[in-house]
Parts: C-alpha cells; sequence; structure tokens
C-alpha cells in the first residue's frame, strides 16, 4: 500500500510540473487531454487510480512519456530494469499485459515496453501526435498488427515498424503466447531541449 501511495504521490508531481512547464490550466489540460476537471484535480492531490489510457493521453497531450509521469528522480549512469519488478500498466482478462520497462533520456526518447498477449486477446491503441514512431519486436508466438485498419502478421524473429498517429490494434495470433518487444520513438518537443513522451 505505501508503495502504491509513493507512485501516486510521483504522479500527481509529475503531471502538475509537466502542466506547469507547458502552460495549461486544468481545464485546458482536460479539455485537450479529454480527461475531466475532477479526475486530473484529483490525480495532482495523488489520489484516484488512473487507468492506461488516461496515463497515455496525458503523456501525449504533455508532450511527456508515460515513464516520465510514473517515474522518480533519475540514479547514477546505468539503471538495470527487471520486467518483475514493474507493475503492468495494461492486463487483459486473459492474462495479457503490457510493461513499461524505461525511457531513454536526450531529445529525441525512446520508450521501452515488454508485452505479452494471449491468444485472440487485443489492445487498441487510440493515434498518438505526429512523429511517433513505433515497433515491435515478436520473440515468441505471432500477433496480428492493425494499422489503420489494415492486418499486419509479424512472426516471431520478425519486426514491423509503423508511424503512431494513426489507429493500431496489437492482437495475440495462433495457440500460443506472443512475447514481444515494443519500443516507441518519440519526437523532440517544441520549446525544449529534452522531453520525454508515449503506445
Amino acid at each position: 500500500m505505501a508503495q502504491t501511495e509513493a507512485a501516486l504521490r510521483t504522479l500527481a508531481r509529475n503531471v502538475r510540473a509537466a502542466r506547469t512547464r507547458a502552460g495549461l490550466s486544468l481545464d485546458e489540460l482536460g479539455r485537450r487531454a479529454q480527461v475531466s476537471k475532477g479526475a486530473l484535480v484529483a490525480l495532482e492531490k495523488a489520489q484516484g487510480n488512473p487507468n492506461f489510457a488516461t496515463l497515455v493521453r496525458l503523456a501525449d497531450t504533455l508532450g511527456v512519456s508515460v515513464s516520465a509521469l510514473l517515474e522518480g528522480r533519475a540514479e547514477g549512469r546505468v539503471r538495470v530494469v527487471a520486467a518483475g519488478s514493474l507493475t503492468p500498466l495494461w492486463t487483459g482478462p486473459r492474462g495479457s499485459e503490457a510493461r513499461l520497462m524505461l525511457t531513454t533520456s536526450g531529445p529525441a526518447p525512446v520508450e521501452v515496453w515488454r508485452w505479452r498477449l494471449e491468444p485472440g486477446e487485443e489492445y487498441p491503441s487510440h493515434p498518438h501526435q505526429a512523429g511517433v514512431v513505433e515497433t515491435v519486436s515478436v520473440t515468441a508466438g505471432r500477433m496480428t498488427l492493425m494499422v489503420d485498419g489494415v492486418e499486419h502478421a509479424v512472426e516471431a524473429g520478425q519486426t514491423a515498424t509503423f508511424d503512431g498517429d494513426a489507429p493500431h490494434t496489437y492482437r495475440g495470433a495462433g495457440t500460443e503466447t506472443c512475447h514481444l518487444i515494443m519500443t516507441v520513438h518519440l519526437p523532440p518537443g517544441p520549446g525544449s531541449l529534452a522531453w520525454g513522451q508515449r503506445a
């Protein structure tokens, strides 16, 4: 419980700081991100339980990465992250999950995700801001990648890349669990030498 409270405090601090840097009121951020003002007020008070889709919309709107909203201050030059140490940001009813491992620093950050997709289970993602590029590398099983209504089969050992500003869906295919590594390449933000954003 204390860990959850600490994570909510970190999220509240990071959302408030990013909103202030962007010069947005709660009303304007809520309008752009399609999140109610009440939910934003609660979030900035470290209350509530925002879902993955809300975090993605806030990150996209604020021009930061999802992990920039969730992480505390960086410690040291090298960071090693174990998959089991991170809570999934999305889970499906059949056991699928997505874990944001980390986001690189610099003017054009990259998010690194680990996904597990059970057969037939899918995650539909809204379009991201222009300039976001996603890459999926399937390490086991197979998946169906749907981009702008067109399906693409991606099997173990294959990698696919696409512009993330179109609607896209990831679906487990075949009879085995699909494991994949996703990278989300984020464009540099306006008026900033370094920013971080979001899947």
